[in-house]
């Protein structure tokens, strides 16, 4: 199913009969500033996804580090002994 011109053209000018000439630029106005807002959360949400990311990395290199000092310090107390 493709639309060809003859069908864009009934389509604005059904667009035209409805919200009438002076209300089309305000409604393309509208939907631009939803596009633009659309894009901005997506971009935000895809920061957001990496700094988690990040946040886990960061996580299980402390987890390993802990991990290493609890050990040398198992060995340490071991060798007081």
């Amino acid at each position: 199913m493709k639309l060809g011109v003859p069908e864009l053209l009934i389509i604005l000018a059904v667009i035209v009969l409805l919200f009438g000439p002076t209300q089309i630029p305000r409604l393309t106005k509208m939907i631009g500033k939803g596009v633009k807002n659309f894009r901005s959360g997506m971009s935000d949400e895809d920061k957001d996804d990496d700094s988690e990311d990040d946040e886990k990395k960061s996580e299980k290199k402390s987890d390993k580090k802990s991990a290493k000092k609890s050990k040398k310090a198992d060995k340490d107390a071991d060798e007081e002994e």
